[in-house]
Order: C-alpha cells, then structure tokens, then sequence
C-alpha cells in the first residue's frame, strides 16, 4: 500500500524538481525558500493584526460611554488610529515585499537604486513632501481631527478621512473634497471646544420692542429647560438685545452656546419655536415693504387706477 501511495508523490515531487531546474534551482532549495515566505508573511499579517488591535484598542479607551456626540478625546483617538492603520499597512506592504525579493535575488544593488531614485523623487515631488510634513504638524497640534466640521482651503465640511498627505471632507451636499495637507494655511474648525448659534429675530417697528425682548426671553428659558435640548447646551442662552434697526425690521439677537456640533440643530429648533411664540403673542415678523407714489398730470386719476393710488398720487 506505501508502494502505491509513495510512487505517484514521488513522480509528482521529480516532476516539480526537473520544473525547477529549469530556472536554476532545485526541490529542496524551493521548499527552503517556500517555507521562509510563510514565516515571512506570517510574521505580517500577525504585525497588521497587532497593529489593528492596538487602533482599536486608542478608539475603545477613549469611549466615554456617550453615543449622542463625539467628545475631542474620542475624535483624536480615531484620528489617531486611522494614521496608525495607514502607516501600518505601508510597512507591513514594503518590509514584506523586501524580505520576499529577498528570497529570490540579492537586494543590495536594488536598495542602492532605490536609495538614487528616492533621492532624484524627492526633488520632483517637493509638494508631496510639504504634504507629509504639514500632515504631521496637524497631527502634533491636534489642529482637527475626525468628526470636525472644518473649512480649509476654501471648502468647509465634515473629516471624514485624514493621512499624513490628504485630508477627506464631505459638504452638506453629500460632495466629497479631497484636499492635500499643503494646500491648508488656515483652519476655521467649527466644532473645537464648543459651538454657538446666533439667532436673529426681526420684528415689525410697530411692535413694542421692550416686550418683544421679554417674549423672546421667556422663550428662551422654556427652550434651555426643554430635556430634549437642555444636554445640547453648553451655557444659557443669552438675549444680547437689540442688534439692528434695519429698512423694514428691527432685529434682536439670541446666542445660543451648546455643545460642539449641535448649533446648527438647537439654531433650527429655536428659529421654529420662537415664530411659532411670536405668532402667537401677535408680534409680527414683518416682510420687505415698499411704498410707491404714482404721480400723475391733469388732476384726475385715470379710471383704471385704484383709489388708494389715486389718493397717493393726489397728495
């Protein structure tokens, strides 16, 4: 029964053999080298898995349990495991691709080409140096991280994505904006810290200012006392008073602080309870008006013209 089991592996293991000898090598060099790539590729993907757990592990440790909204320790933690992620990817790809040229040729003369070619690519990709280097720089002063909303180069949205080159944002119309680190020079982060949203509200100039102001006043406490926004706000709100006497309206100013990222959410609520409060107090949010004067030669009005014009026109 070995005879038979043993004579057909031993056919197929001389036919591998003379295959190889083809290119130079033998069976027992083959399984050497066979056998140093598994350990190799072992070894990396156990080093990716390593370096995942550990991302995983910055993300879990800075979970304060808060599902509502993303503190800063957690945006900088998921900042923080993204570059981990990506900068682990790239040395598992290129010590794993070396070991395994290793196998095969003598890499020497190669690293020293490679080493020629770096240098030649670092001059003509100078902008992809700036890139990494503002990158790092962001990282360090922890300028933003994933979850702000920012405005950077001209486009503001929410961090989706950042590497030491690029940083991912998608607008509020859904349009992703891939912008490269270099090209940042200023950044107006919107959600650092804490945010504000600033109400204004116009009333008629035939309405009574001063109660206007204690309606509004009222109404924001009822707003901070709501428990469905009382954990979005960050102070009380404040009532600044008079902001503007403008054409039409005089407008009155509410600052609302609340946590990073709800203003443009209690700034929606606030706008729609306060016209609803204000509709109902009979104080009017008035709309542009313009009055004209119709003058016309003669002394009488033609029949075609209202009387209410023709009374303007007359005067």
């Amino acid at each position: 029964m070995k005879a038979l089991l043993s004579t057909p592996l031993f056919d197929i293991l001389e036919s591998v053999d003379r295959f190889l000898k083809l290119f130079g090598a033998d069976l027992v060099r083959a399984r050497s080298a066979g056998l140093s790539l598994l350990v190799i590729w072992l070894l990396a993907w156990g080093f990716w898995q390593l370096v995942k757990l550990v991302a995983r592990r910055i993300v879990i440790r800075a979970d304060d349990g808060d599902d509502s909204r993303l503190s800063s320790n957690e945006k900088r933690a998921q900042t923080v495991a993204q570059l981990l992620k990506s900068v682990g990817w790239v040395i598992v790809l290129a010590f794993g691709g070396m070991l395994t040229l290793r196998q095969f040729m003598d890499i020497t003369p190669l690293l020293a080409g490679a080493s020629i070619l770096g240098l030649a690519f670092s001059f003509g990709a100078q902008s992809l140096v700036k890139d990494i280097i503002a990158g790092t720089f962001i990282l360090i002063e922890n300028q933003f991280a994933v979850g702000d909303v920012i405005e950077v180069a001209g486009k503001a949205g929410g961090v989706e994505w950042m590497t030491l080159r690029v940083v991912v944002l998608r607008d509020v119309e859904g349009v992703v904006h891939i912008i490269p680190n270099g090209q940042i020079t200023t950044v107006s982060n919107k959600t650092r810290g804490w945010s504000r949203a600033i109400i204004d509200v116009a009333i008629g100039y035939a309405a009574d200012v001063d109660v206007a102001l204690e309606v509004i006043r009222d109404e924001t406490r009822l707003f901070a006392q709501d428990p469905a926004f009382q954990g979005k706000l960050d102070a009380a709100p404040e009532v600044a008073g008079v902001q503007e006497l403008g054409d039409n309206a005089v407008t009155i100013r509410v600052m609302l602080r609340t946590q990073p990222g709800m203003q443009w959410e209690v700034g929606r609520e606030f706008r729609r309870r306060i016209k609803v409060r204000l509709d109902q107090e009979g104080i009017e949010i008035p709309f542009p008006q313009r009055t004209v004067h119709v003058r016309y030669s003669g002394g009488t009005a033609p029949e075609d013209v209202s009387p209410d014009i023709a009374a303007a026109g007359g005067a």
